[in-house]
């Protein structure tokens, strides 16, 4: 491209992360109301918004090519471009949904302050193509949201979570710099792009290996797969805008730091396996619990989890560009439920009026095979083969639930009628729609791993059959769904090991309200 092309993407790429550097810096003060530059900020976050369109523009003319920032320790790619309107179109609403959620609170300047420093380290990050970059963007993410999680400081499980966060983080941060100076000793640069470079022309030494694999246990940890998931479900406390910037955000960028290593994974089998069997396993076991779970924001929660156990499943079998796309659905799917969390408990009290129904067995039995027929009848209709057949048969079980219908039961079958027929529009829906995006110019190549994809359909083929025997009989297995509710113990032996991390005081100090009652109010006189 011609250099004024060039200057306008690094444009596009610079600009939103300096100006959230220059908004960090103007709330450095930590207290106090925003006051009427709130709408300022909204107008800059909007700006954002143009630049990243811009910047996908750029990017996906003839073909999607990479821009270098920073003399190497940068690239904007097509990648980072798409993933980057994400993110600012995700902060445009949750900013503008945040101001007036906390208008005129005393804590506003601080939310301000570490929203602006959260989304400096996620831009930061898209951009990475060092390691010493990766490492600080994303460190920098886990400083800014640690003040976010911690909004209401005399709340012992917000702070709790934050701790525990505190310890994944520093765990993953570990991992990251011993990858980085194995991969580094070997290539001889810190930079992202001359390793993969290396990848493509030499044999993976045992030392570029075990970088691969430090790579994922680090994504394991910062993602909150199994066990290490439990900072995730106790940090309902903060807020909701800090929920949804989580959760539709934050959590899931380690998906994206695993498809920029990409050729690394694929040079560490061992890294992939990892993947692929915490993955399975979280999506599992996270699944299963948000069954048993009432709460709305708790079975987000676990949602979440299970989703990012996905994802991560979807990286380790090298299917790069459904991780991507899982990444921005999931994103989107994510803000919109919690920032309409008040909907969401109208709409369940709603259903607790008319009741739940009991499932048919049939529709149990049938659902699989036919979202398998939709799903192979579009495969063939494209023109070249998009997904293998085992990632087939894994969407396959994982949407069978749309097409679970009730029993009559004295329903007229006009009504069952068309929600069979709803239901099938929507997996066919879902279907055009899953193959039309898997064409976008996101400069991602997958290198799907057959022999894993196979153990992937007996996991999702396991939790198809623990959720229908669930569903058929709801009020049965008392034991199992004890467990599942209480999440099958995993999270309490690592809460007690992270209590005995650092110096956890704040656990049984009282807050200053409680340490100092007034006794000369009636109720306090009759206590003491």
């Amino acid at each position: 491209m011609s250099a004024p092309f060039t200057v306008l993407a690094l444009l596009c790429a610079l600009l939103p992360l300096l100006s959230y550097g220059v908004l960090a810096l103007l709330y450095s003060r930590s207290r106090g109301p925003a006051g009427p530059a709130a709408a300022v900020l909204q107008a800059v976050l909007a700006a954002h918004v143009v630049l990243a369109l811009i910047g996908v523009g750029l990017v996906s003319m003839q073909g999607p090519s990479e821009f270098v920032v920073g003399a190497g320790w940068g690239r904007f790619s097509a990648l980072s471009a798409w993933l980057g309107l994400l993110v600012h179109s995700l902060a445009l609403v949750i900013g503008s949904f945040a101001w007036r959620y906390l208008e005129r609170d005393r804590l506003e300047r601080l939310h301000i302050r570490a929203f602006a420093i959260v989304l400096a380290g996620v831009q930061a990050l898209l951009l990475a193509d060092h390691w010493l970059i990766l490492i600080a963007a994303w460190s920098l993410v886990g400083r800014g949201l640690e003040p976010l999680l911690c909004f209401y400081p005399d709340r012992p499980f917000a702070r709790l979570a934050a701790h525990k966060k505190r310890i994944a983080d520093r765990a993953a941060d570990l991992a990251l710099v011993l990858a980085a100076l194995l991969a580094w000793r070997v290539v001889g640069s810190g930079s992202l792009s001359e390793l993969i470079q290396h990848l493509e022309s030499n044999a993976a030494s045992p030392a570029v290996q075990v970088s691969g694999l430090l790579v994922a246990l680090a994504v394991i940890l910062r993602t909150a797969c199994l066990p290490v998931h439990g900072w995730l479900i106790q940090v309902m406390e903060a807020p909701t805008p800090v929920s949804a910037l989580l959760h539709a955000g934050v959590v899931n960028l380690g998906g994206f730091v695993l498809i920029r290593l990409a050729p690394l994974l694929e040079a560490a089998p061992a890294a992939r396996w990892l993947l692929v069997v915490m993955g399975l396993l979280t999506a599992i076991l996270a699944g299963l619990v948000m069954m048993t779970r009432v709460s709305i924001k708790v079975r987000l929660a676990w949602s979440t989890a299970a989703q990012m156990g996905f994802m991560v499943l979807e990286c380790g079998l090298g299917l790069y560009t459904i991780a991507t796309l899982h990444l921005i659905g999931h994103s989107l799917y994510k803000a919109h439920a919690f920032l309409a969390a008040s909907s969401a408990v109208r709409d369940t009290r709603i259903q607790m009026l008319w009741g739940r129904d009991r499932l048919s067995f049939w529709s149990l039995l049938l659902a699989p095979g036919l979202t398998g027929a939709v799903l192979m009848m579009m495969g063939a209709a494209q023109p070249v083969q998009v997904w293998p057949l085992w990632w087939i048969l894994v969407l396959a079980l994982a949407w069978a639930p749309l097409l679970w219908l009730p029993r009559l039961n004295g329903r007229g079958r006009l009504i069952v009628g068309v929600r069979a027929l709803g239901a099938l529009v929507m997996v066919i829906g879902l279907s055009i729609l899953a193959f039309t995006v898997h064409r976008l110019p996101l400069g991602v190549v997958d290198a799907p791993f057959h022999a894993a994809g196979w153990v992937a359909v007996m996991g999702m083929g396991l939790f198809h059959l623990m959720t229908a025997a669930i569903a058929l009989n709801p009020l049965g297995l008392a034991t199992a769904r004890r467990w599942a509710y209480a999440g099958f113990y995993l999270d309490e032996f690592l809460t007690r090991l992270a209590l005995r991390i650092g110096a956890p005081r704040w656990v049984l100090q009282p807050t200053r309200a409680q340490a100092r009652p007034d006794l000369t109010h009636p109720s306090q006189r009759v206590l003491h």
